[in-house]
């Protein structure tokens, strides 16, 4: 956190810096990880992420449970409004949920978030599913599975969320994207806005620009104004 503040300040960077926060493996309380990592980065992040979905560390996703999440949920909303009360500013609080959940489980993380009131969510992160499309040698290895195969995963993911909070909750989508294309389907099925990694390793920041042209061009074509009118198109 120190670090991100050094920066800004040497450098005078703008733009938006997120703070991803989840639980050390050892630790038996989740929520104490959470809070303290809240406490540290409050005063230094533009947004919280409270990741409950990396498949890396043992244990994290069991966190997505309903009643469990409820709890970790409003122990850091907590613990943000007492950092906020302190004279920290007060973050937006977003969680990232994975891409391998049943039905029934993304019911219920949907019921939460709106009841306990969270920022946003991000959806979704790495799979541990394994496609049959892989060609890899190393297609059998743990961990999670992120850029092109995610895609499917996560959009049916995002567009599962969309139908339940009819956009009563914004989201990031985030899992997959390469192109404008990408993006735009992001869009319709209810995105506020886009995330991606995966895809810069292959074709570099410049990628970032590509996207834009083909993202405006497709808005264009379909007579939107604005990403926000799109937002959600597939259900209207």
């Amino acid at each position: 956190g120190q670090q991100i503040l050094g920066y800004r300040k040497l450098h005078g960077a703008r733009g938006i810096v997120g703070a991803n926060i989840g639980k050390n493996k050892e630790t038996e309380d989740a929520a104490l990880d959470y809070v303290a990592c809240i406490e540290a980065l409050c005063p230094l992040a533009d947004y919280l992420v409270v990741n409950v979905s990396s498949p890396n560390t043992p244990g994290l996703r069991a966190l997505q449970a309903r009643e469990q999440i409820e709890a970790l949920l409003r122990t850091v909303m907590d613990a943000r409004q007492r950092s906020a009360a302190s004279g920290s500013k007060t973050p937006p609080l977003i969680m990232k949920v994975a891409p391998d959940l049943s039905a029934d489980d993304i019911r219920d993380l949907a019921e939460v978030s709106l009841a306990v009131g969270i920022d946003g969510l991000i959806v979704a992160n790495t799979t541990v599913a394994r496609p049959a499309s892989l060609k890899s040698k190393f297609k059998a290895e743990e961990g999670g599975l992120s850029g092109k195969p995610l895609l499917a995963a996560s959009l049916a993911c995002l567009k599962n969320f969309y139908g339940i909070t009819q956009g009563k909750i914004p989201m990031i989508g985030c899992g997959g994207i390469a192109s404008g294309a990408d993006a735009y389907a992001k869009i319709r099925a209810g995105a506020a806005l886009v995330q991606l990694y995966s895809a810069l390793v292959f074709h570099g920041p410049e990628l970032v620009g590509k996207i834009k042209r083909e993202l405006a061009a497709r808005l264009r074509a379909d007579g939107f104004k604005s990403v926000s009118e799109a937002v959600g198109a597939d259900y209207r």
